[in-house]
């Protein structure tokens, strides 16, 4: 009668564990991401903006280039007070330039997030669809982890891909 019980409770547990065990799923985000629309507007935009930032540093530094150069042509004319303040004026555009690269770098990287943010919202939204319409249990980045059985999980990459309306 114990063996019976026993035997009973392990496959009730055994059914239970074999019902339980859910659907895994990896995708490849980057690879969505890249074929969207979105991405290569945002890109597109991000690379006018630092093409814009790069002309005018590049307009700064010829500028400083010039001064510096007709200063080193007439410093040696020059009273000393005067020499001082022309000086103080090349380090101050000095300066400028690198505040300027370092300001042009923050905006660049703030529009840069701002731009993705909603793509990537756009993609989690797609992924998270389609593992509630594929009782998903899991679904995984490729590559965040050091291994995924690809045999055992399903790529839902093509899927979001659809459900995103891309190729």
């Amino acid at each position: 009668m114990k063996k019976f019980i026993i035997c009973a409770i392990c496959a009730i547990c055994g059914f239970a564990t074999a019902n339980a065990q859910g659907k895994f799923g990896h995708v490849n985000t980057q690879e969505i991401i890249q074929a969207m629309p979105e991405y290569n507007k945002a890109k597109s935009e991000i690379d006018a903006l630092q093409a814009q930032y790069e002309a005018d540093l590049k307009s700064m530094q010829d500028e400083l280039q010039k001064k510096g150069e007709a200063f080193d042509k007439e410093q040696a004319t020059l009273p000393d007070n005067i020499k001082q303040r022309r000086q103080q004026e090349l380090q101050d555009m000095y300066q400028k330039i690198q505040q300027s690269y370092q300001d042009n770098q923050q905006a660049l990287a703030k529009a840069s997030q701002e731009k993705m943010q909603a793509i990537q919202t756009k993609v989690l939204d797609a992924i998270k669809a389609v593992g509630q319409a594929g009782s998903f249990t899991y679904i995984v980045e490729m590559g965040s982890l050091p291994y995924i059985s690809t045999t055992l999980s399903t790529d839902i990459t093509a899927q979001v891909k659809t459900k995103l309306g891309l190729k």
